[in-house]
């Protein structure tokens, strides 16, 4: 009787979508490069998105290739009407489906953004290097220093 070995369920993001409000835009830029520096494509609009380039197509543009949605919780983000726009695109479109990962960055009220986010596992990431090692996990990356 030989043992069988179960498959991973485990998908590694072609790229990673990251919702933030602009007030967090030093926390991003900083989590983008990590997750690039561990093999994870990210994208997000201040670094991604020109001066002249339409805001609106460029974010659709992203939302529909990327394959995970990460969105950065804290109070500005909770305000932000561009970070509750993304997360209600990525709520209602299948291809995010278990691909939604919430990450709490400050404390805030997380239903006043999306209920729906309550219901989901997020990631505390007050402090980055475990928040980075739980977020990697999730694919199966272990982290590097």
């Amino acid at each position: 009787m030989g043992s069988r070995k179960k498959k991973s369920t485990r998908v590694l993001p072609r790229e990673v979508f990251l919702s933030h409000s602009h007030k967090d835009k030093a926390f991003t830029a900083k989590l983008a490069e990590e997750l690039r520096r561990h093999g994870i494509a990210a994208w997000y609009s201040e670094r991604n998105i020109a001066g002249a380039q339409q805001w609106l197509d460029e974010i659709g543009a992203a939302l529909e290739r990327c394959d995970w949605f990460i969105v950065i919780l804290t109070p500005d983000a909770v305000k932000s009407k561009w970070v509750k726009r993304e997360i209600s695109d990525a709520l209602m479109d299948d291809r995010y489906n278990e691909r939604i990962v919430p990450l709490l960055v400050k404390a805030c009220k997380v239903r006043q953004l999306a209920w729906p986010l309550a219901t989901l596992q997020i990631i505390p990431f007050q402090a980055f290097k475990r928040g980075l090692t739980e977020l990697l996990r999730i694919w199966g990356i272990g982290y590097r220093p």
